[in-house]
């Protein structure tokens, strides 16, 4: 069993101010037999959720851009163009979806379908990220969306052709993983055949 294989030793907290920055002292069962003290440091953001909006009939989906501290940092203009998604804050991922499309997208979906679970980046975040999409129609739009100013967002909403998007991908306008993963889902769906 895997939880045999790991014995805690400490656990500190680094950081909690945006979210939780921890630093963990554990033993660790090797396959040789042996055991091995390790130190890893995980940040835990919650879990979140993602969803793709697509029209079947136009073949367009509905993607974000926003700007993002993180990817600045590592040397890109920091605005990213990403699927709708969001921190559960103790919601089910379905929950989450939908109001993260509302607040960021100004759309109001009926059908979400879960496509996918996923770990990020698994070797020092914890989330696990849940991952939908849903078809939206200009009956869907209920306010032209952009996020809550008060937590800091300012998005854009962009309506794209999916090749469009694809094209994107390959010449890394979008470079965002979890939007990559939903892109290519639903391209090989057939979904918008």
């Amino acid at each position: 069993m895997p939880q045999d294989r790991v014995r805690i030793r400490k656990v500190e907290v680094l950081s909690d101010d945006w979210y939780i920055l921890r630093k963990t002292t554990f033993d660790y069962l090797r396959n040789d037999g042996t055991w091995q003290t390790l130190t890893r440091e995980t940040y835990d953001r919650g879990n979140g959720a993602t969803i793709l909006l697509y029209n079947r009939s136009r073949k367009t989906v509905i993607l974000t851009r926003q700007f993002r501290y993180p990817a600045f940092a590592n040397g890109s203009d920091g605005f990213l163009i990403e699927a709708c998604a969001g921190v559960l804050d103790e919601q089910d991922p379905e929950a989450c979806v939908r109001r993260e499309t509302e607040e960021e997208t100004g759309f109001r979906i009926r059908n979400v379908q879960k496509v996918m679970e996923a770990f990020m980046s698994p070797g020092a975040v914890t989330e696990r990220l849940y991952f939908f999409i849903g078809e939206y129609d200009d009956k869907d739009r209920h306010s032209q969306g952009g996020g809550k100013p008060g937590e800091g967002e300012d998005i854009e909403v962009l309506e794209l052709p999916l090749d469009e998007a694809m094209s994107m991908v390959s010449r890394g306008a979008i470079v965002d993983g979890k939007t990559i993963m939903l892109l290519q889902h639903l391209k090989l769906s057939g979904l918008m055949n």
